[in-house]
């Protein structure tokens, strides 16, 4: 059987990561992920993060390295994760997604994550923290809606 890869993106911006709470399919609503999706035929995985976070979020940006491990989601799926930097945009969420949230290294347990995210969002916090980011994030975090609202995102 081929395996296709499924790319996540631990999108950090200013010291947090990005949590994208899904809209769909109904077994998965109302937890949280890291955005992406599926590497097309000829497509690299990086390519990819960059086309699905354009798609998802509205936004640009650079994938930088990928997270060591690879999480099977279903027979012939399996998640890769890479770090990326936010070039430009402000994300909001555009498909599969009802809400996004900037969350700080101290507030990722705050959410529910896909099982198969957990060991890359723990990794991706451990690279925060050892960061020393001066500008942490703020105590109330904006939640982005459907609508673009809740303020200073990105």
């Amino acid at each position: 059987m081929t395996v296709r890869v499924v790319v996540g993106g631990a999108l950090c911006h200013e010291g947090r990561l990005l949590a994208a709470r899904r809209s769909a399919p109904p077994e998965l609503a109302g937890r949280w992920e890291l955005p992406g999706g599926k590497a097309e035929p000829g497509e690299s995985v990086p390519e990819a993060l960059v086309r699905e976070l354009r798609e998802e979020l509205g936004v640009e940006t650079e994938p930088l390295e990928r997270i060591p491990g690879e999480w099977p989601l279903k027979p012939g799926l399996v998640l890769h994760v890479w770090t990326a930097r936010l070039l430009s945009g402000v994300p909001a969420p555009l498909e599969d997604h009802d809400e996004l949230r900037w969350l700080g290294p101290q507030e990722l347990e705050s959410v529910d994550w896909l099982d198969q995210d957990r060991p890359a969002v723990a990794e991706a916090g451990r690279r925060l923290r050892g960061q020393g980011h001066v500008g942490a994030a703020p105590d109330a975090e904006p939640i982005i809606g459907p609508d673009g609202g809740g303020g200073g995102g990105a």
